[in-house]
């Protein structure tokens, strides 16, 4: 493995960043512990935040200083304007998330006192999104760097994301998430494929709980032709391989408070340095402290971190 590499410079606006995925209006029940099958509990909590893996990995690029256009669709109803008035408030172009018939995308969030969480998405507006639009999309847009996108769109939708970017010449990057059939012929497209361990585990067949085993997992995927592959571990940290090297990067100390969108600020981090132009391991050092910070504050929009955060935690080591 590589010496730690040197101190990764704060994320810039340099070229653009564009995600493809899902927004979703968050339904957050906060309880003691989860129940069993069959049980009934009582919760303590219940909070509406605006969520999406899309829209989460979104607003975690922008506010770590990425110049970020957004992909998908809202329901015609009010919580798809409400979610479309927080894209613009934080800056995010807008202009290609379009309004279908029907709600907008719900998922439903059991977050318990440890912070662990279990979520349940309905699909709503999001499963509206087509290929036609994506491509069309991007292809109207200069100076795209990466295309970011993950599982909650249409298959179709997220092939056709990772054509466009790698037709644009900009760097592809899928986070499997949730778990569903990925066919090679997408893998094809992708540069940087980032499960988490568990989504790993499930789509290589090999276990991940050790440091040797998400290692293996991780040269799995790119036997089978994606040039990097990073799972996240949590609290553990993270590994990677890349074509000519791989590694691990630590996780950050921080007391959680829930780890809604924890993996969604980890995609946002790596999407903005890599469009900034950092390597690949000083990217995942800056993800790294962005999906740590995510997991300090309640909710998932709401928690993700500023660059100033990331810049201070960094500035830590």
């Amino acid at each position: 493995m590589n010496p730690d590499p040197p101190h990764p410079q704060p994320a810039s606006a340099t070229g653009r960043v564009v995600v493809v995925g899902s927004l979703n209006i968050d339904l957050v029940l906060g309880l003691k512990r989860m129940p069993a099958p069959g049980e009934t509990v009582v919760g303590e909590t219940l909070d509406r935040h605006p969520g999406g893996k899309g829209l989460n990995q979104a607003v975690a690029a922008a506010r770590l200083g990425a110049r970020v256009s957004m992909i998908g669709a809202v329901g015609g109803d009010d919580s798809g304007d409400w979610l479309l008035g927080i894209v613009k408030a934080e800056g995010i172009d807008a202009t290609a998330i379009v309004t279908a018939d029907g709600p907008s995308g719900t998922a439903l969030i059991e977050v318990d006192s440890t912070g662990m969480n279990r979520i349940v998405v309905i699909p709503g507006a999001n499963a509206a999104l087509t290929a036609d639009h994506v491509t069309a999309a991007i292809n109207s847009l200069d100076d795209v760097a990466v295309v970011l996108t993950q599982g909650e769109v249409p298959l179709e939708a997220i092939t056709a994301a990772m054509a466009a970017g790698r037709a644009c010449g900009a760097r592809t990057i899928l986070n499997p998430a949730p778990v569903r059939d990925y066919p090679g012929s997408l893998l094809a497209l992708v540069d940087f494929l980032v499960p988490n361990e568990h989504e790993a585990a499930h789509l290589s067949g090999l276990p991940t709980e050790s440091l040797v085993d998400a290692n293996e997992a991780a040269h799995h995927f790119t036997g089978r032709g994606v040039p990097n592959a990073i799972i996240t571990r949590g609290a553990r940290g993270a590994v990677w391989v890349s074509p000519s090297s791989s590694g691990s990067v630590a996780a950050y100390r921080v007391s959680p408070v829930d780890t809604v969108a924890a993996g969604d600020a980890f995609c946002g981090g790596l999407a903005a340095a890599l469009a900034a132009g950092e390597p690949l391991p000083g990217a995942l050092r800056w993800a790294s402290a962005a999906g740590a910070l995510a997991t300090t504050i309640a909710g998932a929009v709401p928690s993700l971190p500023t660059r100033e955060a990331v810049e201070q935690l960094l500035a830590g080591e």
